[in-house]
């Protein structure tokens, strides 16, 4: 079997537990936010301390957002402005 399958099999598994699922979830939702910036700042040719001097926040905060860790609105809203973006959000 090859690892890949395993470890889906495991996290549909474990998926069943609603508990495991609201958190799993609640992380994902901070994994997306993270790469959806990442990838338009390298889409746009930027590092990190430009993004950051662009939106004026500090680069660890952009640091940080790309790792995963939770942030607000108004900053995500601001490094999407410094980018010339529009800031979306889905409800599903």
């Amino acid at each position: 079997m090859e690892l890949g399958t395993s470890i889906n099999n495991l996290l549909k598994k474990e998926l069943k537990n609603p508990e495991f699922k609201r958190e799993y979830e609640a992380e994902n939702g901070k994994l997306e936010s993270a790469y959806a910036v990442y990838k338009a700042r390298e889409e746009m040719g930027w590092t990190q301390a430009k993004l950051a001097k662009r939106a004026d926040v500090p680069r660890s905060t952009v640091s940080s957002i790309e790792s995963g860790n939770n942030t607000t609105i108004e900053t995500l809203n601001k490094l999407a402005f410094a980018m010339g973006k529009k800031l979306s959000i889905n409800i599903k």
